[in-house]
């Protein structure tokens, strides 16, 4: 009986049970329903299986416990639209919900923090917003919490204390800001903390010490400012520390290698950490990767390399390291090391046998060979050392480097053909061997490159036909540049396969086919430049098909024909068809109503109106139809003629031979100006409309008739050697027009209302001043600011452009002999041109009459503070005194000094001054309103100031005070070209736009 009884309670105990489970079943049911309902997109349909009447326990992505119960939900990676349904809190048995990987948008539900028993909870690689719910700290039992990659904002709760037994904690790559609470130090079992990449400020607090089973603490791209916590370097169970790209600063513990004996990841990069690289870094022998570039740190690379045999990573560049290559040599037994970056330090030596042993290698101040070795490193994927002083040839055995995407030797002294070997490098997408002095032909196997995005081999020795191979790679699709060598023949019309190419320099060679008409259906180009050939036939009318040109230079060829007039509607930037043969009528509209940007000289031929083109045809076909009858006619007509002539010009040839001989010296598309008009428009030279004097008189400001503002530069004919600097100015600006030369609008040669001789330049308006107001402070933004670093260097750059086409591309060397900061004049978007050009000398082996006697203007050219030392030993004009002055105006730029301040005299002088104190005291050097100045570029948005401010400092400023320093080096023959300062800025440009980009877009995660 007893026996039955309990039966009879167990049965009902049963009973109560199922009866009290199966609402709960209904519910989880109805939450999962409720959250396919939330779904808006399935692309995959695996979440068909859920209803029709089965239950959950069988639909995909779930798991029930024994008592039926939704235990583990799991739909990661499916690629679900839709946002997170509030009934999934209802789920009351669930233990892991895994919902990362899809595309869920919206916030997270507060009732998610209804799942009292919820351990893993991953909804990371989302699309969430908002802020993280507080309720989340009622889950108490979380032991995994992942929100990563997201673009959840606000502050990180402060309550996540209440979250006890949690383990792993990851909500980096969001928009949180604020602080790092403190309360997560009473995470007492926290192993793994990640933040990285948000907005968080502040300190990193000090209660982080105490997370003593902590093993990866991931900080990196946040705002944290000050000192790393010394009870950090405490922990000794740290593997993983990274607080790269923060505004961090101190030294690193001396004994760091002792505290944290298990560390395998070192990353503070682009911070603002000094002093040395503890030597007991080097003793971590298990350490993985270390990387500290870009921070201030000093002295040399200490012993120890050798030992780490798990290295795969050792990246200090821009730093202020000084050491030898020998460096290299200490990492021979690091097998596993894929890169060693050293660049931007003072790093220097020969590449050594070892470097075989690497796996990549970034560098500077290298010099010797490549060695043979390097064809060991079979697993390398990146070879960059470009800009170094390597010599001697390419090592065939690079060819054996078949993994390699990027080959950078840019910028060497290498010699020797090019390696057929390097064909073999089919993962190759970079290929930038330009600025060296290699020779031979291109070898045909370069067309088994299928993979090659860019390919640079230009300023070289390289000669012969281009191989058409080269035109079949179909994956160009940035640059192709082989300009800067003696490359022959034709172009053939297989240059119309590169579908994708969007750049095409093939200037400065011997190529002389004509213009291959399948390049014409390339929409994708944007840079075409095959100027300084001697290419020949017409300008194909199909040009106007290339809707997306923006640079065509065309210039100093053989072409014949007209202009096509499909060339007016194109959006070009740059239009140079000059020193070709082109005749008839110059089109009128589109881009050709621009004058700044089209470039037609020598191409007498040419006419700008129908009437000129009407008349030029009309008297040639009347010659030659009317010749017989027409000499008999005029044969009567002829010697009354030419006495008529012979006395009106026998009385007025002393008067004017002077002004005939001044008009000779220069062509100009617009009439003389009278005397009269600049009288009136300068309202009779009115003091109010001056705005500036120099060497040879006063410029002023005006309005001319038809509402052109200019610059008015009246000559003082009473100073020694004016007219002779007038006439040089208008012979040397009449051969020379670059965008960076100031434009001369037209010429006044008359007299004045009293008949005395006049002379006057007239020149466009420069409205923001010149550079020397801008430097000193004189000039200034309409919001108060003053120039920043990036304003510097692009001035920098346009300065450099002008004078280096003055002595190299103007069809002869043309020295401007006075490059200081008055004479460089900025216009309304901030373009510097060179102005001034009168004491400017063309250095030629015969030079016509009228320069004779141009150096004799003044004994010693140039001004005082700006004149090379050689000059003053009686040398004459050169590009090598163009670059000195040039040197002086550019850390004149840098450092905010006028190299005639009152703080140089005697011994010291400006040039001296920085020589002293580069590169250890370069922030001292350095304008700080330069580094401090506040940009409101896009490009800076959301990124914080000491980052900007470090990026600054290592990509623009220091480098750009190394090029003025080559500049000023006291021997000439030792200077650096100006050609060579051009092409470093302008790729210290590319550097330091390609590091924002990634700078910015790691702050917006």
């Amino acid at each position: 009986m007893r026996i039955l009884v309990h039966l009879l309670l167990f049965f009902l105990v049963l009973l109560s049970a199922s009866c009290q489970t199966t609402p709960i079943k209904h519910k989880d049911r109805e939450a999962l329903l409720d959250l396919k309902s939330f779904i808006s997109n399935d692309s995959s349909g695996v979440l068909s299986s859920w209803g029709n009447g089965s239950s959950p326990c069988t639909w995909t992505g779930v798991l029930c416990n024994h008592g039926g119960r939704v235990s583990e939900l799991d739909l990661r990676g499916l690629s679900l639209v839709g946002r997170i349904c509030p009934s999934i809190g209802n789920l009351s048995a669930l233990h892991s919900l895994y919902l990362q990987d899809n595309h869920f948008v919206g916030n997270i539900p507060n009732q998610l923090g209804m799942l009292g028993r919820l351990q893993m909870l991953n909804l990371s690689a989302n699309l969430l917003t908002e802020n993280i719910p507080t309720s989340f700290t009622n889950c108490t039992n979380l032991l995994t919490l992942d929100l990563s990659r997201n673009t959840i904002s606000g502050n990180i709760p402060s309550s996540i204390h209440l979250l006890q037994r949690i383990r792993k904690l990851f909500i980096g790559k969001n928009n949180l800001d604020g602080s790092i609470p403190t309360s997560i130090g009473n995470l007492s079992l926290l192993n793994t903390l990640d933040v990285n990449t948000n907005n968080l400020t502040g300190k990193i607090p000090e209660v982080l010490g105490r997370l003593k089973y902590i093993q990866y603490i991931q900080l990196s791209l946040n705002n944290l400012k000050g000192f790393v916590p010394l009870s950090l370097y405490n922990l000794s169970t740290l593997a993983f520390f990274a607080f790269a790209k923060n505004d961090l600063s101190g030294e690193i513990p001396t004994d760091i290698g002792f505290r944290l004996p298990n560390l395998r990841v070192f990353h503070i990069c682009f911070n603002k950490f000094s002093g040395p690289i503890p030597s007991s870094l080097h003793n971590i022998t298990e350490i993985e990767s270390i990387r500290m570039s870009n921070n201030l740190l000093t002295g040399s690379v200490p012993p120890g390399l050798n030992g780490l045999h798990n290295l795969t990573l050792y990246n200090i560049g821009f730093n202020h390291i000084s050491d030898t290559t020998n460096i290299i040599k200490d990492l021979t037994n690091c097998t596993k090391l894929q890169l060693i970056a050293l660049d931007e330090n003072l790093i220097e030596g020969s590449v050594p046998e070892s470097v075989g042993n690497l796996s990549e290698t970034q560098g500077r101040g290298i010099n010797g060979q490549i060695p043979s070795s390097i064809g060991r490193l079979t697993s390398l994927t990146l070879l960059n050392i470009s800009y170094n002083q390597l010599s001697g040839s390419i090592p065939s055995e690079i060819g054996h480097l078949s993994e390699l995407t990027v080959l950078g030797l840019a910028e060497n002294k290498l010699s020797g053909p090019l390696p057929v070997e390097i064909g073999s490098l089919t993962a190759l997408t970079t290929l930038e061997i330009n600025n060296n002095e290699l020779v031979g032909r291109i070898p045909e196997a370069l067309g088994l490159l299928q993979r090659v995005l860019s390919l640079d081999l230009s300023s070289n020795k390289l000669h012969g036909d281009i191989p058409a191979s080269l035109f079949s790679l179909r994956s160009l699709s940035s640059v192709l540049n082989l300009s800067h060598n003696s490359l022959s023949g034709g172009l053939s019309d297989t240059i119309g396969q590169l579908e994708n190419i969007i750049a095409i320099d093939l200037s400065d060679n011997l190529l002389n086919s004509s213009i291959p008409l399948s390049i014409m259906q390339r929409r994708s180009l944007q840079t075409l430049s095959l100027s300084r050939n001697t290419m020949s036939g017409v300008i194909p009318d199909s040009i106007g098909n290339l809707r997306g040109l923006q640079i065509l230079d065309l210039s100093s060829n053989r072409l014949t024909g007209s202009i096509p007039a499909s060339l007016a509607n194109l959006p070009l930037q740059l239009l140079n068809l000059s020193m070709n043969d082109l005749n008839g009528l110059v089109p009128s509209t589109g881009i050709f109503e621009n004058r700044s940007i089209v470039f037609l000289d020598g191409n007498p031929k040419l006419c700008y109106s129908r009437l000129t083109c009407y008349h030029s045809q009309y008297s040639s076909h009347r010659r030659k139809v009317h010749i017989v009858s027409v000499v008999a006619a005029a044969s009567a007509a002829t010697i009354s003629i030419l006495i008529f002539i012979f006395v009106i010009l026998s009385r007025r040839y002393l008067a004017r031979a002077k002004t005939r001989a001044i008009h000779s010296i220069i062509k100009v598309n617009h009439p003389l100006i009278s005397y009269e008009e600049l009288w009136r428009v300068t309202n009779n030279f009115d003091q109010r409309n001056l705005i500036g004097v120099g060497s040879f008189g006063s410029v002023y400001n005006a309005i001319l008739n038809h509402g052109t503002p200019v610059a008015i530069k009246v000559l003082d004919l009473h100073k020694v050697g004016a007219p002779k600097s007038w006439i040089a100015e208008c012979e040397t600006l009449r051969n020379l027009r670059h965008r960076n030369l100031i434009k001369l609008v037209t010429i006044c040669a008359s007299a004045d209302f009293a008949g005395n001789e006049f002379r006057a330049l007239v020149y466009e308006l420069m409205s923001q001043g010149s550079l020397e107001d801008w430097i000193h402070q004189r000039k200034q933004h309409e919001d108060g600011s003053r120039l920043n670093a990036e304003e510097v260097l692009n001035i920098a750059i346009d300065a450099a452009s002008a004078l280096e086409y003055m002595h190299s591309d103007c069809g002869g060397q043309v020295v401007h002999c006075d490059t200081k900061p008055s004479n460089v004049l900025l216009d309304g978007e901030m373009t510097a041109k060179v102005s001034d050009i009168g004491l400017a000398r063309l250095l030629a082996p015969v030079q016509p009459e009228h320069y004779q006697s141009i150096s004799s203007i003044h004994g010693l050219k140039g001004s005082i503070g700006y004149i090379p030392p050689e000059y003053g030993y009686g040398s004459k004009p050169s590009t090598a005194g163009d670059v000195y002055s040039y040197g002086v105006m550019l850390l004149e730029m840098i450092t905010g000094k006028s190299p005639l301040g009152q703080s140089f005299g005697g011994d010291m002088n400006l040039t001296k001054w920085v020589q002293d104190n580069f590169p250890h005291g370069a922030h001292e050097i350095i304008d700080k309103r330069l580094v401090s100045t506040t940009t409101t570029d896009a490009g800076f948005e959301g990124v914080q100031d000491s980052t900007i401010n470090q990026l600054l400092l290592n990509c623009l400023l220091i480098p750009m005070t190394e090029v003025a320093l080559s500049c000023v080096v006291e021997s000439p023959e030792e200077r650096i070209s100006m050609h060579d300062s051009l092409l470093r800025l302008k790729q210290m440009k590319v550097a330091f736009l390609r590091n924002r980009s990634t700078i910015y877009n790691a702050s917006r995660g």
